[in-house]
Protein backbone atom coordinates (compact mmCIF):
# COMPACT_ATOMS: atom_id res chain seq x y z
CA UNK A 1 0.00 0.00 0.00
CA UNK A 2 1.54 3.73 -1.26
CA UNK A 3 0.89 5.95 1.32
CA UNK A 4 2.41 9.35 -0.36
CA UNK A 5 4.28 11.50 2.87
CA UNK A 6 4.00 15.17 2.17
CA UNK A 7 6.90 17.70 2.47
CA UNK A 8 6.40 20.99 4.69
CA UNK A 9 5.48 22.57 1.69
CA UNK A 10 2.39 20.45 0.74
CA UNK A 11 1.49 20.58 4.39
CA UNK A 12 1.18 23.86 4.46
CA UNK A 13 -0.72 24.34 1.57
CA UNK A 14 -3.45 21.40 2.92
CA UNK A 15 -3.30 24.13 5.91
CA UNK A 16 -4.75 26.83 3.54
CA UNK A 17 -7.37 24.37 1.77
CA UNK A 18 -8.36 23.18 5.19
CA UNK A 19 -8.74 26.44 6.79
CA UNK A 20 -11.15 27.27 4.02
CA UNK A 21 -12.66 24.12 4.54
CA UNK A 22 -13.42 24.72 7.74
CA UNK A 23 -14.76 28.65 7.47
CA UNK A 24 -16.92 27.49 5.01
CA UNK A 25 -18.64 25.21 7.61
CA UNK A 26 -18.59 27.49 10.29
CA UNK A 27 -20.12 30.03 8.02
CA UNK A 28 -23.19 27.47 7.32
CA UNK A 29 -23.26 26.32 10.85
CA UNK A 30 -24.05 30.21 11.66
CA UNK A 31 -26.51 29.57 8.88
CA UNK A 32 -28.53 26.39 10.05
CA UNK A 33 -32.00 27.29 11.78
CA UNK A 34 -35.69 26.20 11.36
CA UNK A 35 -36.75 27.13 7.80
CA UNK A 36 -33.85 27.00 6.08
CA UNK A 37 -33.20 25.16 2.99
CA UNK A 38 -30.48 22.86 2.27
CA UNK A 39 -29.88 24.53 -1.30
CA UNK A 40 -29.89 27.66 0.50
CA UNK A 41 -26.90 26.48 2.72
CA UNK A 42 -25.13 24.77 -0.75
CA UNK A 43 -25.50 28.06 -2.30
CA UNK A 44 -23.27 30.06 0.67
CA UNK A 45 -20.77 27.06 0.03
CA UNK A 46 -20.65 27.78 -3.61
CA UNK A 47 -20.59 31.13 -3.37
CA UNK A 48 -17.30 31.11 -0.90
CA UNK A 49 -15.60 28.51 -3.31
CA UNK A 50 -15.86 30.95 -5.84
CA UNK A 51 -14.55 34.02 -3.86
CA UNK A 52 -11.50 32.20 -2.34
CA UNK A 53 -10.92 30.27 -6.26
CA UNK A 54 -11.25 26.90 -4.91
CA UNK A 55 -13.89 24.06 -6.20
CA UNK A 56 -15.51 21.54 -4.59
CA UNK A 57 -13.83 18.09 -4.46
CA UNK A 58 -17.18 16.62 -5.27
CA UNK A 59 -16.85 17.99 -8.62
CA UNK A 60 -13.63 16.37 -8.90
CA UNK A 61 -14.65 12.68 -8.86
CA UNK A 62 -15.75 10.15 -11.49
CA UNK A 63 -18.85 10.60 -12.90
CA UNK A 64 -22.26 10.50 -12.02
CA UNK A 65 -21.69 14.18 -11.50
CA UNK A 66 -22.81 15.02 -7.74
CA UNK A 67 -26.00 17.40 -8.42
CA UNK A 68 -24.47 19.68 -5.37
CA UNK A 69 -21.19 21.74 -3.80
CA UNK A 70 -21.31 19.90 -0.46
CA UNK A 71 -23.71 17.20 1.26
CA UNK A 72 -26.20 17.90 3.56
CA UNK A 73 -27.30 14.98 5.75
CA UNK A 74 -30.46 15.45 8.00
CA UNK A 75 -31.03 12.96 10.80
CA UNK A 76 -31.02 9.56 9.40
CA UNK A 77 -29.18 10.50 6.58
CA UNK A 78 -25.63 9.01 7.16
CA UNK A 79 -23.54 10.27 4.23
CA UNK A 80 -23.65 11.65 0.71
CA UNK A 81 -26.77 13.11 0.48
CA UNK A 82 -27.21 15.71 -1.91
CA UNK A 83 -28.76 19.60 -1.37
CA UNK A 84 -32.52 20.66 -2.47
CA UNK A 85 -35.37 21.60 -1.70
CA UNK A 86 -35.73 19.66 1.96
CA UNK A 87 -36.16 22.36 4.54
CA UNK A 88 -34.56 22.44 7.99
CA UNK A 89 -37.04 22.11 11.12
CA UNK A 90 -36.41 22.60 14.61
CA UNK A 91 -34.88 19.59 16.11
CA UNK A 92 -33.21 18.06 13.61
CA UNK A 93 -29.69 17.84 13.29
CA UNK A 94 -27.93 18.10 10.09
CA UNK A 95 -24.10 17.12 8.92
CA UNK A 96 -22.09 20.33 7.13
CA UNK A 97 -19.44 18.13 5.24
CA UNK A 98 -17.44 20.27 2.91
CA UNK A 99 -14.34 19.17 0.80
CA UNK A 100 -12.47 22.29 -1.16
CA UNK A 101 -9.79 21.90 -3.86
CA UNK A 102 -7.51 24.54 -3.30
CA UNK A 103 -4.26 25.57 -5.28
CA UNK A 104 -4.02 21.78 -6.04
CA UNK A 105 -4.25 20.75 -2.31
CA UNK A 106 -7.53 19.17 -0.89
CA UNK A 107 -8.78 19.98 2.65
CA UNK A 108 -12.48 18.26 3.88
CA UNK A 109 -14.35 19.05 6.91
CA UNK A 110 -17.56 17.74 8.27
CA UNK A 111 -19.61 18.57 11.90
CA UNK A 112 -23.05 17.29 12.81
CA UNK A 113 -24.94 20.38 14.53
CA UNK A 114 -28.34 20.98 16.14
CA UNK A 115 -31.00 22.87 14.23
CA UNK A 116 -32.57 25.05 17.09
CA UNK A 117 -32.55 22.86 20.57
CA UNK A 118 -32.90 19.55 20.25
CA UNK A 119 -33.86 16.84 22.54
CA UNK A 120 -31.45 15.44 25.33
CA UNK A 121 -30.82 11.73 22.96
CA UNK A 122 -29.43 14.07 19.90
CA UNK A 123 -27.69 16.16 22.08
CA UNK A 124 -26.09 13.34 23.29
CA UNK A 125 -25.13 12.02 20.01
CA UNK A 126 -23.21 15.18 19.05
CA UNK A 127 -21.27 15.38 21.88
CA UNK A 128 -20.11 11.94 21.99
CA UNK A 129 -19.71 11.68 18.48
CA UNK A 130 -17.03 15.41 18.57
CA UNK A 131 -15.65 14.03 21.83
CA UNK A 132 -14.86 10.59 19.91
CA UNK A 133 -12.75 12.37 17.42
CA UNK A 134 -11.02 14.73 20.18
CA UNK A 135 -9.97 11.83 22.00
CA UNK A 136 -8.70 10.18 18.05
CA UNK A 137 -6.37 12.90 17.41
CA UNK A 138 -5.05 13.40 20.75
CA UNK A 139 -3.52 9.64 20.95
CA UNK A 140 -2.03 10.13 16.91
CA UNK A 141 2.03 10.55 17.29
CA UNK A 142 4.77 8.91 15.25
CA UNK A 143 4.85 5.37 15.50
CA UNK A 144 1.25 4.38 16.72
CA UNK A 145 -0.69 1.49 14.83
CA UNK A 146 -3.70 2.73 13.61
CA UNK A 147 -5.59 -0.38 14.18
CA UNK A 148 -4.77 0.89 18.41
CA UNK A 149 -6.53 4.26 18.17
CA UNK A 150 -9.20 2.18 15.40
CA UNK A 151 -10.04 0.24 18.61
CA UNK A 152 -10.01 3.11 21.06
CA UNK A 153 -12.90 4.50 18.74
CA UNK A 154 -14.78 1.68 18.79
CA UNK A 155 -14.95 1.03 22.03
CA UNK A 156 -15.44 4.41 23.11
CA UNK A 157 -18.84 4.41 20.79
CA UNK A 158 -19.42 1.06 21.37
CA UNK A 159 -19.55 1.59 25.58
CA UNK A 160 -21.99 4.78 25.11
CA UNK A 161 -24.75 2.47 23.31
CA UNK A 162 -23.81 3.39 19.59
CA UNK A 163 -22.61 1.81 17.05
CA UNK A 164 -20.14 2.52 14.14
CA UNK A 165 -20.26 2.42 10.51
CA UNK A 166 -17.75 -0.14 8.82
CA UNK A 167 -18.63 0.49 4.92
CA UNK A 168 -17.07 4.00 5.12
CA UNK A 169 -13.53 5.14 6.37
CA UNK A 170 -11.20 7.99 6.67
CA UNK A 171 -8.45 7.83 4.60
CA UNK A 172 -5.59 9.81 3.14
CA UNK A 173 -5.70 13.03 1.25
CA UNK A 174 -3.71 15.45 -0.54
CA UNK A 175 -3.81 16.30 -4.48
CA UNK A 176 -6.39 13.89 -4.21
CA UNK A 177 -9.26 14.09 -2.35
CA UNK A 178 -9.21 9.97 -1.47
CA UNK A 179 -5.56 8.40 -1.04
CA UNK A 180 -4.06 5.84 0.30
CA UNK A 181 -4.38 4.63 3.45
CA UNK A 182 -8.10 3.38 4.54
CA UNK A 183 -8.25 5.19 7.85
CA UNK A 184 -11.12 2.45 9.85
CA UNK A 185 -12.74 4.08 13.01
CA UNK A 186 -13.18 0.30 13.75
CA UNK A 187 -11.27 -2.71 15.06
CA UNK A 188 -11.17 -6.58 13.40
CA UNK A 189 -9.04 -8.56 10.98
CA UNK A 190 -9.61 -6.18 7.71
CA UNK A 191 -8.36 -3.16 9.90
CA UNK A 192 -5.09 -5.61 10.90
CA UNK A 193 -4.28 -6.39 6.87
CA UNK A 194 -4.26 -3.14 6.36
CA UNK A 195 -2.94 -1.61 9.38
CA UNK A 196 -0.22 1.09 9.43
CA UNK A 197 1.99 3.21 11.95
CA UNK A 198 1.92 6.62 11.76
CA UNK A 199 4.62 8.55 10.02
CA UNK A 200 5.65 12.05 9.96
CA UNK A 201 4.51 13.94 6.30
CA UNK A 202 0.99 11.71 6.35
CA UNK A 203 -2.08 13.47 5.80
CA UNK A 204 -5.20 11.87 6.57
CA UNK A 205 -9.00 12.81 7.36
CA UNK A 206 -10.05 11.11 11.04
CA UNK A 207 -14.09 10.99 11.06
CA UNK A 208 -16.26 8.70 13.26
CA UNK A 209 -19.44 8.00 11.93
CA UNK A 210 -21.97 7.05 14.36
CA UNK A 211 -25.27 5.36 14.70
CA UNK A 212 -27.64 6.11 17.48
CA UNK A 213 -29.43 2.88 15.96
CA UNK A 214 -29.17 -0.42 14.30
CA UNK A 215 -25.67 -0.82 12.18
CA UNK A 216 -27.29 -1.12 9.34
CA UNK A 217 -27.23 1.19 6.28
CA UNK A 218 -28.38 1.40 2.65
CA UNK A 219 -27.94 3.55 -0.24
CA UNK A 220 -31.39 5.48 -1.41
CA UNK A 221 -32.77 5.36 -5.41
CA UNK A 222 -31.08 8.83 -5.70
CA UNK A 223 -27.50 6.87 -5.69
CA UNK A 224 -26.07 9.27 -3.56
CA UNK A 225 -27.79 9.20 -0.17
CA UNK A 226 -26.74 6.39 2.69
CA UNK A 227 -29.12 6.82 5.57
CA UNK A 228 -29.92 4.27 8.59
CA UNK A 229 -31.73 1.28 8.01
CA UNK A 230 -33.74 1.58 11.36
CA UNK A 231 -34.02 5.27 10.26
CA UNK A 232 -32.23 6.63 13.34
CA UNK A 233 -30.30 9.51 13.81
CA UNK A 234 -26.61 9.56 12.56
CA UNK A 235 -23.61 12.12 13.38
CA UNK A 236 -20.42 12.72 11.15
CA UNK A 237 -17.47 14.77 11.87
CA UNK A 238 -13.96 15.02 10.26
CA UNK A 239 -11.30 17.02 10.17
CA UNK A 240 -8.02 16.62 8.42
CA UNK A 241 -5.09 16.38 10.22
CA UNK A 242 -0.80 15.95 9.17
CA UNK A 243 1.17 13.79 11.21
CA UNK A 244 4.24 15.93 12.62
CA UNK A 245 7.94 14.37 13.88
CA UNK A 246 6.10 14.95 17.50
CA UNK A 247 2.29 14.55 17.07
CA UNK A 248 -0.37 15.44 15.06
CA UNK A 249 -1.82 19.05 13.43
CA UNK A 250 -5.31 19.24 12.68
CA UNK A 251 -5.08 21.11 9.33
CA UNK A 252 -8.95 22.21 9.36
CA UNK A 253 -9.41 24.42 12.44
CA UNK A 254 -10.54 28.03 12.19
CA UNK A 255 -8.24 30.69 11.64
CA UNK A 256 -8.86 32.03 15.02
CA UNK A 257 -8.28 28.40 16.78
CA UNK A 258 -5.16 28.20 14.56
CA UNK A 259 -3.27 31.31 15.80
Amino acid sequence: MQIILKSAREIEAMRRAGALAAAIVEKMRQRVCPGISTIALDDLVRIELSKAGAISTLKNLPSPEFPGHCCICVNDEVLHAPPGSRVLHEGDIVTLDVGVLLEGYCGSRALTVPVGSVDAERARLLRVTEQTLAMAIDQMKPGEKWSDIARLIQQNLESNGYNVVREFVGHGIGKALIENPPVPNFYGSDTLRRDFRLRPGMTLTVEPIVLSGSRGIYLMPDGFTVVTEDRTPAAHVRHTVAITGTGVDVLTKLLAEAG
